[in-house]
């Protein structure tokens, strides 16, 4: 079930989102950033402050009262930008992720925003694979890393951002 998060969820989602990108255990899955950042993805305070912001929508996917699954959204002008899609490492390929895009078009129509805009590490050659193959498009833009005291970059590989967008009709 896909519902909106709340402060409540917070510890949880934390726990979520960090086991998917960072450490050991986001190496069960396939879209771990841990070959490639230190650190952590997110912290609790991050996490409240974006759930708090009413410009922001953080969906989670629960399943048998965890939550297995999420997705940051943010109200923009003219756009929603999607970031932090995290499934548990277990069940990622299990159609959760897909799930959660389509709820992002869901919410990108009830806003009227013509389009889905997100940043992807240049080096994400899977996951960015993974988003063509669900109808984005890469925009050709591409934005500095914020390496910072949180992301801390383990690869001599340079890291910047693509931005990739999907037309919502």
């Amino acid at each position: 079930m896909i519902t909106k998060a709340t402060l409540e969820n917070v510890s949880q989602l934390n726990t979520l989102i960090n086991s998917a990108y960072r450490g050991e255990s986001s190496k069960k899955g396939w879209t771990t950033e841990a070959n490639i950042l230190d650190g952590l993805r997110t912290t609790e305070e991050e996490l409240s402050e974006t759930i708090l912001n009413p410009k922001n929508t953080v969906l989670k996917f629960t399943d048998n009262d965890q939550i297995i699954g999420c997705v940051l959204l943010v109200e923009k002008e003219m756009e929603l930008y999607l970031g932090m899609l995290t499934v548990s490492p277990e069940l990622q390929n299990s159609g959760v992720g897909k799930k959660l895009l389509q709820q992002a078009e869901i919410h990108a129509k009830s806003l009227g925003l013509p389009k889905i805009v997100m940043t992807v590490i240049s080096v994400r050659d899977e996951l960015i694979a993974w988003y063509k193959r669900n109808g984005y498009q890469d925009t050709g833009t591409k934005e500095p890393f914020p390496a910072s005291d949180v992301h801390i970059p383990i690869t001599e590989e340079p890291l910047e951002f693509i931005v990739l967008e999907k037309k919502i009709e």
